[in-house]
């Protein structure tokens, strides 16, 4: 475990507490010493033991201005939000109310604070360049949300930072949609698992070395305004996961390929960990193979399958 004992005592507010990431983090910063501020919807789901709750809607400004004044906050951890990429124009409102207009409100909120710095929660799924094609709403609202993001930090001094977490998998993902439990829960209950082509090449990254990169981009000095990518600089197909799995599992299940179909626009991109460690210090250290036993254990554990 990387030491971070600079939170120790620290006034620390984490959006997207009860979520994958966050869940962990606010654990991790418990264990250093920190005082920890949730803000909860009202149907959102148990924050962690010692985990302060406060109901917000951060969709409004007034809301998000008077949770700002009650914490006042060292350290801002940004997680909450809209997760699914697909291709859906349903998802246009929603990732732009969830992921964009929270981001603005919690930015507009911080101008003039006592902030120390401000970690948003961004995807590799940001447009990198001009040419490239904004892949989903959700990318639209995290590049949007990164670019206001930037501007608050060169006009008004809000210390943002910008994590851009590639394919995050570990134990305690409840979205069985994504590939990794999905297959996981399928291969536990007798069936082959459906998936696409399974020839896109992603960067898959272990929940608990993205908790630590988020703790180190709050703590790494001189790197307000910049977009920091979190990932391990190494992609592997998605066949080769779903077989690991598979060989790990239920080896007589192997998955049905092209049982779902390929999406449009999908990226193929590598972590700059060279960049990331430059700048933080920080470098992941779980394997995949390594990752992905440990979340198989975590749900044969878990499950009542």
């Amino acid at each position: 475990m990387e030491s971070t004992s600079s939170f120790k005592g620290a006034r620390v507010l984490v959006t997207g507490a009860t979520g994958f990431i966050g869940s962990g983090l606010c654990r991790r910063l418990l264990l250093e010493g920190a005082s920890v501020y949730a803000a909860c919807r009202q149907s959102s789901g148990e924050v962690a033991s010692g985990v302060t709750r406060i109901s917000a809607t951060l969709e409004k400004s007034k809301s998000t201005h008077d949770l700002v004044r009650e914490v006042l906050p060292d350290y801002v951890f940004h997680l909450a939000g809209v997760t699914s990429t697909a291709r859906d124009a349903l998802l246009l409102l929603p990732t732009f109310q969830t992921n964009l207009v929270t981001t603005v409100n919690l930015l507009a909120a911080l101008v003039g604070g006592i902030c120390r710095r401000v970690v948003l929660a961004g995807s590799f799924e940001e447009r990198r360049s001009e040419a490239d094609v904004v892949s989903s709403p959700y990318a639209a609202s995290k590049w949007a949300a990164s670019c206001y993001g930037r501007m608050c930090w060169d006009l008004f001094r809000v210390p943002f930072v910008d994590a851009r977490i590639f394919m995050v998998y570990g134990p305690g993902q409840r979205d069985f949609k994504k590939l990794i439990p999905y297959t996981i829960l399928s291969l536990m209950q007798g069936r082959a698992p459906r998936i696409s082509s399974g020839a896109r090449q992603v960067d898959w990254i272990y929940v608990d070395d993205v908790v630590n990169g988020l703790l180190a981009l709050a703590l790494a000095p001189g790197v307000e305004g910049q977009s920091i990518e979190l990932g391990t600089g190494r992609v592997t197909a998605v066949k080769v996961v779903v077989d690991q799995l598979t060989r790990l599992i239920n080896p007589d299940l192997p998955a049905v390929l092209g049982g779902v179909r390929d999406r449009v626009h999908e990226h193929v991109r590598c972590a700059d960990l060279v960049r990331s460690t430059q700048l933080t210090g920080w470098r992941p250290s779980v394997a995949l193979e390594d990752g992905l036993r440990r979340t198989i254990d975590y749900y044969l554990q878990t499950s009542s399958v």
